[in-house]
């Protein structure tokens, strides 16, 4: 996406310089740029001094004779040469991987939801965490209202819908961008991506406000709901012919609107007879499925519904959730470029043509942490985003801000930026979903400690699948929370009133998880 070179629009270019004020006023704030090793600059603001000292200096290349100084002095240090042994032989993280912060983090908590449902699901080579993580938020509740120990919901049925309306969007999109030049930065953002396994949380509402929901014993995955990136690149590269074909279409003078929607139609049937035949036909939304079980009481019960009625109906009496509550859960988010309480959307982010759009509050990581608090007290599982490959191990399962010593392998420290310039430069954003399921909290000062994790990579990682996540951590690298507004204060609820940010589709908070 950086690489593509266009004019933007003014009211993006305000938006960013908007960003840029925020960011140099947040890091006047917290004293940043005092370290005396490091010239202190003014933001990041262009002015006529910057463009001459960048236009009159001549580009410096690399010293061939300073390289060999800079690895003789390297080298010399006994410490270096015992790193050098160790971190080129095996994965530099395992080798800086803490034990001291392996040992700190055990998997104990004091306050849990009652009923944390089963078993650890896998999304295995697939990125439909975001799936993944809201239907182990929906089958709590089923598990409860069917008397199950474990239960899941097929996460490749709403994967289905998804692709299809997603490849729908898209060329919607296409249809709607048609007078911009096609090397615009907009056209080009979705060309180099027509869709993606992604997802978030009003995508999943407005799938099963639409299709609904199965048991995953009638719609199992296939092996390219498993290991998604053939059918995407057949989709890709299908998406694109259709987009040039359908700007083609646009600019001809005797296209007529009926003669455009015939061929976007021609497009979606092809869509979907690729998705049919790798898939497999999903069941219908609107007929009647027969679902036979046996609880765990050992009692064979079968279960008669549609899709849709099937999601409708998901009420347990021992589990205080509905299908009303889902519907009115909200995305909160901790965006550091933006004022807190501010209502933000991002512009051409969606996958059904009609549906919700994607909305967050921006609050500070306080509200955000006691709003899941107030959510896990109330037996309430939450639905949460983060960037998990920081500061992160898969095989332990820990999210620790100290679990990686890169300064003791590399004496160069990786957490130089705060939160909001991860952000501005790309090197954080959101990447994947999974499920708060408990936290534990210091009993004497009320402040939270750790949390434990739902993954959806199998049992084979953490502890039996189990993560678990520093506080730090969480302050650091989790970007939203899903929330029942009841255990949001009115100041945060009346966000929902306001006029929203519209952010560009490139904004990191138009990252899927």
């Amino acid at each position: 996406m950086g690489s593509y070179q266009s004019k933007l629009p003014a009211d993006v270019s305000a938006h960013e310089k908007a960003v840029i004020d925020r960011l140099r006023a947040l890091q006047l704030e917290n004293g940043q740029g005092t370290d005396e090793e490091y010239i202190k600059v003014d933001g990041d603001q262009t002015n006529e001094k910057t463009r001459d000292l960048a236009q009159s200096r001549q580009p410096e290349a690399v010293s061939v004779s300073v390289i060999t100084k800079w690895q003789d002095t390297l080298l010399s240090d006994p410490k270096n040469r015992l790193a050098l042994s160790a971190l080129s032989a095996v994965n530099p993280r395992d080798i800086l991987t803490s034990r001291a912060t392996k040992i700190r983090e055990p998997q104990v908590f004091n306050v849990k939801i009652p009923f944390e449902g089963g078993p650890i699901t896998n999304q295995r080579n697939s990125g439909r965490c975001w799936i993944f993580a809201s239907l182990n938020t929906f089958r709590v509740a089923l598990a409860q209202k069917y008397n199950l120990d474990e239960f899941e919901l097929s996460q490749a049925y709403p994967f289905f819908w998804d692709k299809l309306e997603k490849s729908n969007w898209f060329l919607e999109q296409i249809i709607s961008t048609a007078d911009q030049d096609v090397d615009s930065r907009l056209v080009q953002t979705m060309l180099h991506e027509p869709l993606s396994d992604g997802g978030q949380w009003d995508m999943i509402y407005n799938l099963v406000s639409k299709y609904g929901l199965v048991p995953q014993a009638l719609y199992p995955d296939s092996f390219n709901a498993s290991y998604s990136s053939i059918i995407n690149s057949i989709l890709f590269t299908k998406l694109r012919e259709d987009a040039l074909t359908l700007r083609k279409l646009l600019r001809n003078p005797s296209t007529t609107a009926e003669i455009l929607s015939g061929a976007k139609a021609r497009m979606m049937k092809e869509v979907h007879t690729i998705l049919t035949l790798t898939l497999g036909p999903p069941p219908s939304a609107d007929e009647e499925f027969e679902w036979s079980f046996t609880d765990k009481t050992g009692k064979a019960r079968t279960v008669r519904a549609t899709p849709k009625s099937f999601a409708n109906d998901i009420y347990s009496s021992s589990f205080r959730i509905t299908s009303a509550a889902i519907a009115n859960m909200v995305s909160l988010v901790n965006d550091p470029r933006h004022e807190p309480l501010t209502l933000m959307t991002v512009d051409r982010l969606g996958n059904i043509v009609g549906g919700r759009p994607i909305t967050y509050i921006n609050v500070d990581m306080a509200t955000l942490k006691a709003a899941s608090v107030s959510m896990l007290k109330a037996g309430l599982p939450v639905f949460f985003g983060s960037d998990v490959g920081k500061f992160s191990n898969s095989t332990s399962g820990i999210m620790d801000l100290e679990l990686i010593d890169y300064e003791l392998g590399f004496n160069v420290s990786l957490l130089g930026m705060d939160k909001a310039s991860r952000l501005v430069t790309g090197e954080s954003q959101m990447t994947h979903a999974m499920v708060l399921t408990a936290v534990h909290i210091n009993e004497t000062s009320g402040k939270t400690i750790r949390w434990r994790v739902q993954n959806s990579w199998g049992k084979d990682v953490g502890t039996d699948g189990w993560f678990v996540m520093s506080d730090a951590w969480m302050d650091q690298f989790v970007y939203q929370a899903v929330i029942d507004p009841k255990f949001l204060s009115k100041d945060v609820r009346d966000v929902l009133d306001s006029k929203a940010v519209v952010l560009p589709l490139w904004d990191p908070m138009g990252s899927l998880a």
